[in-house]
């Protein structure tokens, strides 16, 4: 049996099912994501298995017990760990006392029976702060980290609680490229321990390099599953999510006989499109991923140059990938650009806004939402800088009163 059964999940908005019938599962010891464009309903089904959200109708089995109906505690005290988007320390606690603020509230453990002495609290503590690198940091306080050292606090933190399963919510969200091949020795670390991942991330290559299994979901429904080259060469997923750009920039070989590892360890090789085939002669013949190749400007392959008329579904994908990018450009010297971008998008933009409401940076948050104001000609009620629980209820809010304007 699994350890994370999901299955026949139905959420809807007003006259808008946001999730309809979406079904998957983990394995221990594996990582699997969710993923899918922006509106798809991947945010709700992931915040659904976590406790956040209610289900109309559908079933969760976690570690043998039906928990559709548990709230997050509970879910937590069974081993379903979860780290948010949002950075979750203690910001005027060291890190040391972050993680012992942990230990010194939990119940009892379950591979002890009881709660862990003073002694053993220690104990643990700098075992934990050496296993991820914090041990000279170890007096700092919390809001003085760098969000490398933030986020990986975070995870020694949901260690200590024992978790067969953790939920990471954008884990690949504004940090450095350094930073994200960290996480993902992690991520490896903790699936080799034999604990089960979900993840969910917008960063499509550095989520896709990292997980064994994915499923996409689109309109509310499961429209792919499987290895990372079966999920960026399904034609489906291509037309709704990934767009030409994405395999023809690179990355996948299509030669046979190659399993995901290739894609995961990011091999420098590359290949043809798939319409091309690959010769003896071609780059292709050593299969493989290269790395995208950084740009101010995202790259237009000659696919994307010549994108017929009839193709409005990968045309849309394109314009909320370059939007997207565009998020950063509010944090930097690149702002004014960017803002203008997302006034000419318009109605278009809606999508990324509400989607840069759930970053972790408020000042990024308090530009998103002033966009928004100035987009919608009205008032947003969304205070950028509220505690994430508020934030997060009007974030529901607001999505529901699109939905509605949409249906």
């Amino acid at each position: 049996m699994a350890l994370l059964e999901v299955s026949g999940l139905v959420k809807t908005y007003g006259r808008r099912r946001v999730v309809n019938g979406v079904s998957f599962h983990v394995d221990r010891g594996e990582v699997v994501g969710l993923l899918g464009p922006n509106g798809a309903g991947k945010t709700t089904t992931f915040r659904i298995t976590i406790g956040m959200i209610v289900p109309d109708q559908g079933r969760i089995v976690f570690a043998g017990q039906d928990v559709t109906r548990w709230p997050m505690y509970k879910r937590a005290r069974l081993g379903m760990g979860y780290l948010s988007q949002e950075s979750s320390v203690f910001r005027r606690l060291t890190a040391e006392q972050n993680i012992l603020a942990i230990l010194e509230a939990m119940p009892p453990l379950r591979s002890l029976g009881r709660r862990l002495t003073r002694a053993e609290r220690w104990q643990l503590t700098l075992r934990m702060l050496e296993q991820f690198n914090l041990l000279r940091v170890r007096k700092t306080r919390a809001w003085s980290l760098s969000g490398g050292e933030k986020r990986r606090l975070e995870i020694a933190r949901c260690l200590v609680t024992e978790p067969l399963l953790i939920l990471l919510d954008e884990p690949f969200t504004g940090i450095d490229p350094i930073t994200i091949a960290d996480i993902q020795d992690i991520i490896r670390r903790l699936r080799d321990q034999g604990i089960g991942i979900l993840l969910t991330d917008h960063n499509v290559r550095e989520a896709l390099r990292i997980t064994d299994r994915s499923y996409v979901i689109a309109d509310g429904v499961v429209e792919a599953h499987g290895s990372p080259e079966e999920i960026i060469r399904n034609p489906k997923v291509i037309a709704k999510y990934l767009g030409q750009t994405f395999v023809a920039s690179g990355p996948v070989s299509h030669n046979a006989g190659k399993n995901s590892e290739a894609y995961r360890n990011g091999s420098d090789a590359t290949s043809e499109p798939p319409r091309a085939a690959a010769t003896a002669t071609s780059p292709s013949s050593d299969s493989g991923i290269s790395p995208p190749v950084p740009a101010d400007e995202p790259r237009r392959s000659e696919s994307a140059k010549n994108l017929p008329s009839g193709s409005p579904a990968v045309v849309a994908v394109l314009h909320q990938e370059r939007l997207r990018q565009r998020l950063d450009w509010l944090s930097d010297s690149r702002r004014i650009q960017a803002e203008t971008e997302f006034r000419q998008a318009g109605h278009a933009a809606v999508p990324v806004l509400l989607e840069a409401l759930e970053r972790r940076d408020p000042e990024l948050r308090q530009r998103a939402h002033a966009l928004l104001e100035q987009i919608l000609g009205s008032k947003v009620l969304f205070d950028p800088f509220a505690p994430e629980v508020e934030r997060r209820r009007a974030l529901s809010r607001l999505r529901e009163q699109f939905f509605r304007l949409a249906g």
